[in-house]
């Protein structure tokens, strides 16, 4: 579902009509007070939004959108006449994740909006991992071992993310050492030392961390 804050009828119903055609399911709104109302319905999978607004601007929807922590991670896409350099850096410092200047082409809407959309559903993807009886939730912050919740250091945490990501590759030593401690630091007793922390802590999970000899480490259920 798109969200469509907008008090030109025709741009809106335009819009609406363009996305629509696209297989999008879209609720425009007038005024922020109704886009409000709807908001405590239902949630929305992208949200178009205007600057110049009646009742409230669109940047202060945008921050309130931005502080609350039901809805800071739905994607918004600015429109505006204005297309200033003020307006576009200010929209996106405050968390905007696309900017279109008026007038647009519907084609080039449409493509922002699967772009964006896109990005979202590829972050949302790879916020959950789940390797054997380990799952860990990146947004929410919780490893759990066979649904029991487990406490990791930062570190640890950070490490076992890394490792996560690389979906069975290999991860480097100093790679590790570099993004976790910075590139001053290379002692590299303390990656071991963390490592071993991580795998005792993972209990038998622990051993989907596997060492990899002179290079570094990696993570994966053995097939046998």
């Amino acid at each position: 579902m798109i969200y469509f804050v907008e008090d030109d009828d025709n741009i809106r119903k335009l819009v609406c009509y363009a996305l629509s055609k696209e297989g999008y399911e879209v609720k425009g709104f007038s005024v922020p007070s109704m886009f409000w109302a709807e908001m405590k319905k239902a949630l929305p999978d992208l949200i178009l939004l205007d600057i110049m607004l009646p009742e409230e601007d669109g940047l202060s929807i945008l921050e309130k959108l931005q502080n609350a922590e039901k809805t800071k991670r739905i994607p918004v896409v600015m429109l505006t006449a204005k297309d200033s350099e003020f307006d576009k850096v200010t929209g996106l410092d405050m968390g905007a994740d696309d900017y279109i200047a008026k007038p647009f082409g519907m084609t080039e809407l449409v493509s922002r909006v699967r772009a964006v959309l896109r990005r979202y559903q590829k972050t949302i993807a790879n916020s959950e991992y789940r390797l054997g009886e380990l799952y860990v939730n990146s947004d929410k912050h919780i490893t759990s071992i066979a649904g029991k919740e487990i406490n990791l250091s930062f570190k640890e945490y950070s490490l076992l993310l890394m490792l996560l990501r690389a979906e069975g590759n290999v991860v480097k030593r100093e790679v590790l050492l570099s993004e976790l401690w910075g590139d001053f630091y290379d002692e590299s007793r303390t990656l071991d030392v963390h490592i071993r922390k991580l795998r005792v802590k993972l209990e038998e999970a622990g051993e989907y961390i596997q060492t990899v000899k002179n290079i570094g480490y990696k993570i994966g259920v053995s097939e046998s």
